[in-house]
């Protein structure tokens, strides 16, 4: 059967059952071959009754002509018309006509039912063969009707098509029965192929017969167990995996938690000895003179700022990894961060004969400001580390019409090919870079500066690309999102100033738990000729202002003090001492080297002003400036 070119048969016969399939084809061939038979014989028994009643017309028409050749001779009327109603009264004949050798008709007999339909009729010449030349008298015309036998073969073809559709009938009950027995096998299969992925008992079904369906139902069972044991065996691999996989992420989670506890613990105890080193370097500089003593000085403080670059790579990194970082999104106009990269680097470039160049724009974007500040200061650090002659361009184009490229150009040595797939990669350093290490005698890095770069792309939906020609130098770029057509457009960005006033003179207290930082930012600030005292607690502290004879113009206090107490509880005590006194309120800087955010979020929402450990003394001088001119003391 041809399904293809009849789509509705297709699909009529897609969506029956294999039963009604098999009913359907024991039923199919039967029905024709009835049909069939049934049309043959009827055909055959209407032809024989056509002869029959043929040769019953002709005997009788033979019959009526030799019996009215001496009416015909003698023109006996009477006698013709009474052989014609003889003649008319036998069964089946309806007309009897006796005409002259002219046509003129003698006697015509019609019976009183006559029905032309289904008539046959015969004509016999009527001769005299009594003379020596025959003659012909005349002519006979007799009817014999078909039409009770018609009607005879019509109520037997009804029966026997009654008999047929009972014979039907029983034929597809016998059938669909048949059907159901022989697809009973198959109708279990696929019952028992239903179950192969429900339960946690192996499936099998009954072996009925020895034929092909038998071999099929052995070999299901054989493919049942088989799938059954390999389940069982791969589920309990699976559980012994998901325990082995759970241990393992038990001990990854512990290995973070303590990472985290000792970068916490790191973020502020290393940094105490960085920030007491860097406030140490700064002091010996002050009033040395001699060049020789004053090169090695600067050594001891290119190496203390490598030192706090390395670790603050680190932490950088593992603060991102551990989703402690926010993304906090706001529009800006990105002048501002070019100014402000530009203010960090700009010297750097100078010390080391390089350009650092900006491509203004007057476009604003939707960022996170901070970490869109930091990806820049790593790729123009990056930039300016390996690279000798030229420098470095920071520039933005428009992508379309609501995206920013934003570019890092530098004019270095480039990056050969086979290392651009893992120059994002944590801890990937070209260790055969011609620049690998720095004419200062600094190293290039742990390789996380880039690492740390893909990682705040990442999280401000963007990605980082580079491009690199060795020899010729190298271009990162990202895009950004631009802001809302209002505030497209932005004034240029005028360099920020250095915050007017002196130090001279001016009451300092300053508290920390570590000895070695109160006794180096004593010595810095006293030769910047303030007056100076330290704590490292809050009694310390009260002791101190009590010698002084007027009021303290600024506090600078570590987040974390001795026996627990924090920064922010020691302000607030000296605020009510000076309320009490009605003294002026002064002026406070809060120096920490905390840096989880969660630590710090009374911080910030007290808006204090914060340094993170270690602080420059370009930093610090800069900050104690702005303090002092929020109270307006400057």
């Amino acid at each position: 059967m041809d399904l293809a070119g009849n789509s509705w048969l297709a699909r009529l016969w897609h969506h029956t059952s294999l039963v009604q399939r098999m009913a359907f084809v024991a039923l199919v061939p039967t029905l024709i071959t009835a049909a069939l038979l049934v049309t043959l014989l009827t055909q055959r028994q209407l032809t024989t009754l056509h002869r029959m009643a043929q040769g019953n017309a002709d005997a009788i028409a033979t019959q009526t002509a030799s019996v009215c050749v001496q009416p015909l001779r003698t023109m006996q009327l009477r006698e013709l018309v009474r052989i014609a109603d003889s003649i008319g009264e036998l069964p089946h004949v309806t007309r009897v006509q006796i005409r002259t050798a002219d046509g003129q008709i003698l006697a015509d007999h019609r019976a009183s039912d006559d029905d032309e339909r289904d008539v046959t009729s015969v004509v016999r010449e009527v001769v005299d063969t009594g003379q020596a030349t025959p003659e012909v008298l005349g002519s006979v015309l007799v009817d014999v009707s078909l039409h009770d036998a018609v009607t005879a073969q019509r109520a037997s073809l009804r029966h026997a098509s009654i008999a047929l559709l009972l014979s039907l009938l029983v034929a597809g009950v016998i059938g669909w029965q048949v059907a159901r027995w022989i697809s009973a096998p198959l109708r279990r299969l696929a019952g028992a192929v239903g179950q192969l992925d429900q339960g946690d008992q192996p499936v099998s079904v009954p072996v009925t017969d020895r034929t092909e369906i038998g071999e099929l139902q052995r070999g299901f069972n054989h493919a049942a167990a088989a799938l059954f044991e390999s389940r069982r065996g791969l589920r309990e691999r699976i559980e012994e995996a998901t325990r082995e996989l759970e241990h393992k992420n038990a001990a990854l989670e512990a290995a973070s938690e303590a990472r985290s506890r000792f970068l916490a613990a790191a973020a502020h105890d290393l940094r105490q000895p960085l920030y007491a080193l860097t406030l140490f370097s700064a002091a010996l500089a002050l009033d040395e003179h001699d060049p020789q003593r004053l090169d090695r000085i600067a050594h001891i403080q290119e190496c203390v700022h490598s030192l706090d670059h390395l670790f603050g790579e680190l932490l950088d990194l593992s603060r991102l990894e551990a989703g402690a970082v926010q993304v906090e999104i706001s529009e800006f106009p990105l002048n501002q961060v070019f100014a402000e990269v530009n203010r960090t680097f700009s010297m750097v470039a100078e010390q080391r004969g390089l350009v650092l160049r900006l491509h203004l724009v007057r476009d604003w974007v939707r960022s996170d400001r901070t970490m869109l500040t930091r990806m820049l200061n790593n790729l123009v650090s990056n930039a300016l580390r390996f690279t000798h002659r030229g420098g470095a361009l920071i520039g933005a184009r428009r992508i379309g019409s609501d995206r920013l490229r934003i570019e890092v150009w530098d004019t270095g040595s480039g990056i050969a090919a086979e290392h651009l797939p893992h120059v994002f990669d944590e801890f990937y350093r070209i260790d055969d870079h011609t620049d690998a290490g720095l004419t200062d005698g600094s190293q290039s890095g742990l390789g996380l500066g880039l690492a740390t770069v893909q990682r705040l792309a990442q999280l401000l939906d963007t990605v980082v690309e580079v491009d690199s020609r060795p020899g010729r130098g190298s271009v990162f770029h990202f895009e950004l999102p631009l802001a809302s057509a209002q505030m497209l457009s932005s004034p240029p960005v005028e360099e920020e100033e250095e915050p007017a006033g002196d130090l001279v003179g001016r009451r300092v207290l300053v508290l920390d738990d570590d000895p070695a930082i109160l006794s180096g930012i004593r010595f810095l600030l006293r030769s910047w000729g303030c007056d100076v005292a330290v704590a490292e607690d809050h009694q310390q502290a009260q002791e101190a202002i009590e010698n002084w004879p007027a009021p303290v113009d600024i506090v600078i206090c570590d987040l974390h003090l001795r026996s627990g107490e924090r920064g922010t509880d020691l302000f607030a005590e000296l605020d009510r001492l000076y309320e009490r006194d009605g003294e002026t309120r002064f002026a406070r800087l809060l120096v920490t080297g905390e840096t989880r955010a969660d630590r710090l979020q009374e911080v910030l929402a007290g808006k204090l002003p914060v340094l993170y450990k270690p602080v420059s003394p370009q930093r610090l001088r800069r900050a104690m400036l702005e303090a002092l001119a929020a109270r307006g003391t400057v």
